[in-house]
């Protein structure tokens, strides 16, 4: 018998969806339904995030010998006399070894007592979060987040692993080289996701901001990074995952846009080697998307596309958020998301589960930053 290989392309149209069905995030492995938040917290929510860790993202490390958080410089005077700026190299130490996480932090001058900041994980080039603001860019617009009366900050993802298939363990992974070995041991995206945990450490003892009110950003990998982060950090108090698509926002199961296998072809340092096996195999998986969502619940999220950003499946991403609803009704908190995706450039903010899609390409924009803004506003400071 003859065999061949058939390389298909990849699907834009919906009438070419296959029929799926998604796991039930409120279904046991022993198959019990889950009707309380207590149930969740104790029982399914563990079960879930051990699969995620084991099959996707990989384990992280669970302890470190010390942290330390060295001031490099700190401007009372920066934009134009509005806001403070504090730059602050956290260390973290393990088995002789230290990798350190450069911190961009402005806070507005006029702030009385510590508010609220924004996180953002920059896996752009650093001029776009560059703090002496001779470059600046709509990706990370500190000028309006501090106007808008809150605190902004900014590592770059090369500090804990670069973004790059060989190279990637020269960051962290230094410091956990037996994750290399494991096939559920985290690599790059789980290096990020860990590294901004330790700037949440960080925030713990920063008198400026708030860290009961910390909201994470993150864009395309940056965005399944920050969905990953706060799934596993429960510190965060808002997650917002910005045209995140595959292993991101947006259904798996859906294989429309970008697929598992791509991703785990073209980008394989990212996601633990077990989630190799699920390669065009996405209906094998026992997770998908909007179970990652739902660890995050009760504490709210926002979730974007574009519309010229088919790779990253608008309708995906918007299905995954409807289908994590059941998770934040255990808590009472209510999702105002409409039953069909939402018109373009029309936000849902007023909800524990928020959306938009803008017109335009895969990038953050200032009108994203506008509506991440309102949705803390709603769910920081009502």
């Amino acid at each position: 018998m003859l065999f061949c290989t058939v390389t298909y392309a990849q699907n834009y149209n919906e009438a070419l969806v296959p029929a799926y069905t998604l796991p039930d995030p409120l279904i046991t492995l022993n198959n019990r339904p889950v009707k309380n938040a207590k149930a969740w917290e104790q029982t399914r929510r563990p079960e879930i995030l051990r699969l995620f860790e084991n099959l996707v993202y990989g384990q992280m490390p669970k302890t470190f010998d010390r942290i330390s958080y060295v001031p490099v410089r700190e401007d009372r005077s920066a934009m134009n006399g509005h806001a403070i700026l504090k730059e602050t190299r956290v260390m973290i130490y393990h088995r002789g070894d230290s990798v350190s996480i450069d911190v961009s932090l402005f806070v507005p001058k006029a702030a009385k007592g510590a508010v609220p900041v924004f996180l953002l994980i920059n896996n752009r080039p650093k001029k776009n979060t560059d703090p002496d603001r001779k470059e600046k860019s709509a990706f990370w617009p500190a000028e309006m987040v501090v106007d808008s009366g809150y605190a902004v900050a900014a590592f770059h993802v090369s500090d804990l692993a670069p973004d790059d298939k060989v190279k990637y363990p020269e960051g962290v992974l230094r410091l956990y080289p037996e994750m290399l070995q494991q096939p559920n041991g985290m690599k790059a995206i789980g290096s990020w996701a860990w590294g901004a945990s330790r700037i949440m450490d960080y925030f713990e003892q920063e008198p400026l901001v708030d860290a009961k009110q910390v909201v994470l950003v993150g864009h395309s990998r940056g965005g399944k990074t920050s969905l990953w982060a706060a799934a596993q950090d429960q510190r965060f108090a808002i997650c917002v995952s910005n045209c995140s698509g595959n292993t991101g926002a947006a259904l798996s199961r859906r294989q429309f846009g970008e697929r598992i296998s791509r991703i785990n072809t073209v980008f394989p340092h990212w996601f633990c080697n077990n989630y190799k096996q699920y390669n065009d195999r996405e209906n094998d998986l026992p997770v998908d998307q909007h179970m990652l969502i739902s660890l995050i619940a009760p504490r709210p999220v926002f979730a974007t596309n574009a519309t010229k950003d088919l790779w990253a499946d608008p309708t995906g991403t918007f299905l995954a958020m409807k289908n994590a609803e059941k998770v934040f009704a255990l808590y009472k908190k209510q999702s105002r998301l409409p039953d069909s995706p939402t018109p373009v450039n029309e936000a849902v903010v007023n909800s524990a589960l928020g959306y938009h899609i803008r017109e335009g390409e895969h990038d953050m924009t200032a009108f994203d930053w506008q509506q991440f803004i309102r949705f803390a506003n709603v769910h920081l400071r009502k």
